[in-house]
């Protein structure tokens, strides 16, 4: 589903929209870690030609490689035309705002790092809270005002 950048879309109200939408997000989460994963090789090796035009100081990237790798692509994707990341078009899904303004990076991002830091105290819960939410928003979701549904 492309989205029109100027045009806002509120979230749809029927609970077809809602349906499946946490087994689609499971399948989202891996196809898009595998692509961040993939996306480290390239980015590894830029760092490491850093790392030697510093004089070393570059090297000092490698350890937040991959979250510097995972938060830029999240922000652009989410926070893109489509408003849904590679895996998240995969599995049909796309997430909105409530307010029923468009996905920017900057709340793209902080998305991502609320969901990172709720699932390392709740792992087994993050899941949990989607069973028993209306629309299966997770706890990131209700603190942003986001929502994920199906774009078909």
């Amino acid at each position: 589903m492309s989205l029109d950048p100027n045009t806002a879309v509120v979230a749809p109200e029927d609970w077809r929209a809602y349906s499946g939408v946490l087994m689609r997000r499971s399948f989202a989460f891996i196809l898009d870690y595998l692509i961040v994963l993939l996306l480290c090789i390239p980015a590894a090796i830029i760092v490491f030609f850093l790392g030697v035009l510093t004089l070393g100081l570059g090297f000092m990237l490698y350890p937040a490689l991959f979250v510097i790798v995972a938060l830029l692509y999240f922000g652009m994707t989410l926070g893109g035309p489509s408003q849904a990341s590679p895996g998240m078009r995969a599995a049909g899904i796309t997430m909105l705002r409530l307010d029923g303004r468009r996905m920017d990076f900057l709340t793209a991002m902080v998305h991502t790092v609320l969901f990172w830091v709720i699932n390392s105290v709740l792992t087994p819960l993050i899941l949990l809270a989607g069973l028993f939410t209306d629309r299966s928003r997770l706890v990131h979701d209700f603190l942003l005002g986001t929502v994920v549904a199906r774009s078909s």
